[in-house]
């Protein structure tokens, strides 16, 4: 096995994931790691239940399903460690309340996920601490929003809807030198596109909701420290008792296996419909990062592998009363698209997208802004319910 792991270390993204997380020898040579459901753990003597002096004492602490799902998220992300939780925004909430205390001041970026904005400004807030959101296009000029106070500086690349790219590497940086620590939303790349901790970032955080599982059928997050903040992040955590179950943990697994395929796919066809659609008429902008047009395209391109299957798009409303029902008018005539607000599926979805919360990244004035996550239909299927949208928007 010491071999294997030698050879996993220099092997191609699919190959790794196809065998990181499980070790048949350890179970009778099944392939899966087996689902174990455990509260209670029983000692073989009263010196052990002691000191714990076994590898598993409690459910809360683990068992062979979760910490199999925690090995392969480490060997994706480089991290020490990794907690499982039972959702994305659980997967954010979690780190901040791990290392902010009443009195620390945080800076979380404008184009954050909506729900972490509405953690902030109602929990954090009531248990005293100052959130302050800021330009995704800061980079190291942070700097002068640092405070002597500042503990946390939230990052999100691409931002959430509107897909505004961050300098990474210069804003963690600024970010360490003014005694911060940096976490960062990567549900969009996974590790697989963008690893956070090879670029400055402290916790890596996915909703594993998302392309991890990769059919729409489990709520998941997870965390990943580095070694000088796992210890905090694993306490902070056990101390609020927020665990992932073992049979969403295994799902996570076997997504896992098949995500790499499945980017290719989402990422290739997302991107040929982004090129397609900046030239469609009834469309003002396209927001996709590896557009060389979008604002952000050299960051992404220098620091990115790929891009996924979520973009979004600005119609082209004349005026801003007509937004709501050029958009309604779109979304109403799709047949392929459903209508629902997650990502990351083998189906393809669009949302309209709200944007009111936004204090920096403000919306776009031409039109409204729908988001359309590609899925693994066919090209032309996907293309054509497109066209069916814009039609309908341009006879409204």
């Amino acid at each position: 096995m010491n071999d294997k792991a030698a050879v996993l270390a220099d092997a191609g993204d699919n190959t790794r994931l196809a065998h990181i997380g499980n070790d048949p020898a350890e179970f009778y040579g099944f392939v899966n790691p087996p689902v174990v459901h455990a509260s209670t753990v029983l000692f073989p003597n009263a010196e052990t239940m002691e000191k714990r002096a076994q590898k598993y004492s409690y459910g809360t602490r683990g068992t062979p399903t979760t910490d199999a799902l925690c090995d392969a998220i480490n060997e994706l992300e480089g991290s020490a460690g990794t907690i499982l939780l039972p959702s994305g925004l659980a997967a954010v909430t979690v780190p901040f309340l791990a290392f902010l205390s009443a009195g620390d001041h945080a800076l979380v970026v404008d184009s954050v996920y909506s729900p972490t904005r509405h953690f902030c400004d109602t929990m954090l807030r009531r248990l005293g601490v100052t959130v302050e959101y800021y330009d995704p296009a800061a980079g190291a000029d942070i700097a002068r929003l640092m405070k002597p106070n500042t503990k946390l500086v939230h990052t999100e690349a691409p931002g959430s809807n509107t897909f505004e790219m961050q300098d990474i590497r210069a804003i963690a940086d600024a970010a360490h030198k003014g005694g911060a620590i940096v976490t960062m939303d990567n549900t969009w790349a996974t590790p697989l596109y963008f690893k956070p901790l090879d670029h400055g970032v402290d916790i890596s955080i996915h909703a594993a909701t998302k392309y991890p599982a990769g059919h729409s059928d489990v709520l998941f997050g997870t965390a990943s420290a580095n070694a000088a903040h796992w210890p905090q992040l694993w306490e902070g955590n056990f101390a609020l008792g927020i665990c992932g179950s073992p049979d969403d943990s295994y799902q996570i697994l076997r997504g896992l296996r098949t995500m790499g395929v499945r980017l290719e796919r989402h990422q290739e066809t997302a991107l040929r419909l982004a090129e397609w659609l900046e030239g469609m008429d009834g469309v003002t902008r396209v927001l996709h990062p590896a557009l060389p047009s979008f604002p952000g395209h050299a960051l992404w391109k220098r620091d990115f592998k790929g891009s996924s299957g979520i973009f979004s798009i600005v119609l082209d409303a004349g005026s801003p009363d007509r937004f709501r029902a050029k958009a309604h008018a779109f979304l109403d005539a799709l047949r392929i698209f459903g209508l629902g607000y997650s990502w990351g599926g083998y189906e393809s979805l669009a949302v309209h997208v709200n944007l009111n919360d936004r204090t920096v990244c403000t919306a776009p004035k031409e039109g409204p802004v729908l988001r359309l996550q590609i899925g693994l239909e066919d090209i032309a299927d996907i293309r054509a319910d497109i066209e069916r949208g814009l039609a309908a928007a341009a006879a409204v």
